[in-house]
């Protein structure tokens, strides 16, 4: 099943500030203040792709958690006071086993999206200003190329970046290509599920669920607000960590880090109206939970849990089923799973794909840019996926 198409926003958008662009560079530590804080959120909201893992809720605490050196820092473009563009990057040496010098986005493994924070109708003008301060910049200029991991390939901001690389004669390609696993879909939840799993399928759940409810009392909630926040995330990471993940050591409590960035960004999130729970309780104990971001119009579905010694019930497939009332929010057209490609339990249940990319792009003067095509031609050659977009 084919997802509709993500709405154009063309006749919608705001007018473009005027004024000369300004690009910053700064340490992510600069950007900490109430008052940066403040215009961060604002071009969040008003971003032409939402990506919560680059507002300042998640990303600072993700920064404070995997980033102790500093090295990271925060390229932003600005017209007057305005916020109109935001990226978070940093300069690896190596590009997988070669010893590569060039800039990169800045991810970590619980970070799911790559695209940069970019105000509706500036998608253009972010690109434009983005590669010329990486053609010119000091701290750009030992950097053979410019990676963007995880771009999502359907949204006119990719688009952008490909139309301004045609019209610099700038050389922008798409070196990976994978989909995901999407919610987005006009249907209601009931014939969602319906043209989703076949009739075999949904009567195993209902017997499921029917004898799971037999175990004890089975109770489902659903929060968007902050009541218990901190209970609720212990009670997550707790779950979490009684599983495989905990044995073998990659639930988030085995990582202080990674617990810490969950504890905060959660709580953040729940305390602006970013984050909705569900949790499927037996005997008012937690035996499947999930935890989604919210950011109209998308939204993301960022971790969930279930207890193995119920297992043979499939908790954490009947918690997915209530997830499908995402379906019926007016606020929420659609959900990226943030789920690896042919997950094995969202893919049959989710039925649209999004498609994610690895980009790359050459900058700086004519030596950088004939030792970035050579480069591309043999990752092309190694790995052809990347070839199609």
């Amino acid at each position: 099943m084919n997802a509709p198409p993500f709405p154009s926003l063309t006749g919608l958008l705001p007018p473009v500030p005027g004024g000369a662009v300004r690009t910053r560079f700064d340490p992510w530590r600069e950007w900490a203040s109430p008052e940066r804080r403040t215009r961060w959120q604002e071009l969040a909201e008003a971003a032409t792709t939402p990506n919560p893992f680059f507002e300042p809720w998640y990303l600072l605490p993700a920064c404070e958690a995997f980033d102790t050196q500093g090295s990271t820092r925060i390229l932003t473009l600005e017209i007057g006071n305005e916020l109109i563009g935001l990226l978070p990057l940093t300069s690896p040496k190596r590009y997988g086993r070669w010893p590569l010098p060039h800039l990169a986005t800045w991810l970590h493994p619980n970070a799911f999206l790559g695209a940069p924070l970019v105000r509706a109708g500036c998608e253009t003008l972010f690109w434009q200003a983005l590669f010329e301060w990486a053609d010119e910049d000091r701290a750009a200029d030992r950097a053979l190329f410019l990676h963007l991991p995880a771009m999502p390939l359907e949204q006119p901001l990719t688009q952008a970046l490909f139309d301004m690389a045609d019209r610099e004669h700038r050389t922008a390609a798409l070196v990976m290509r994978e989909q995901r696993a999407l919610l987005h879909s006009p249907l209601t939840p009931e014939l969602y599920l319906e043209r989703a799993l076949p009739g075999k399928k949904r009567k195993e759940l209902r017997r499921q669920h029917t004898r799971l409810a037999e175990q004890g009392e089975l109770t489902f909630e659903r929060h968007d607000d902050a009541s218990a926040i901190g209970d609720w995330i212990e009670a997550f990471l707790a779950l979490e960590q009684r599983g495989w993940k905990g044995e073998s050591g990659s639930a988030m409590a085995c990582a202080p880090g990674t617990a810490a960035l969950f504890r905060q960004s959660l709580t953040s999130a729940a305390a602006l109206g970013k984050l909705e729970r569900l949790s499927l309780n037996l005997d008012g104990q937690p035996i499947a939970m999930l935890a989604n971001f919210l950011t109209a119009p998308g939204s993301f579905s960022f971790k969930t849990a279930f207890d193995e010694a119920y297992s043979r019930f499939s908790p954490g497939v009947l918690l997915q089923r209530e997830n499908l009332a995402l379906l019926s929010r007016p606020d929420i057209a659609w959900c990226d799973s943030c789920a690896a490609p042919d997950h094995p339990m969202i893919d049959s249940l989710w039925t649209e794909r999004r498609p994610i990319g690895r980009i790359s792009v050459a900058i700086g003067g004519r030596l950088r840019r004939t030792a970035f095509d050579t480069l591309l031609a043999v990752e092309l050659r190694r790995n052809p996926t990347g070839l199609g977009r």
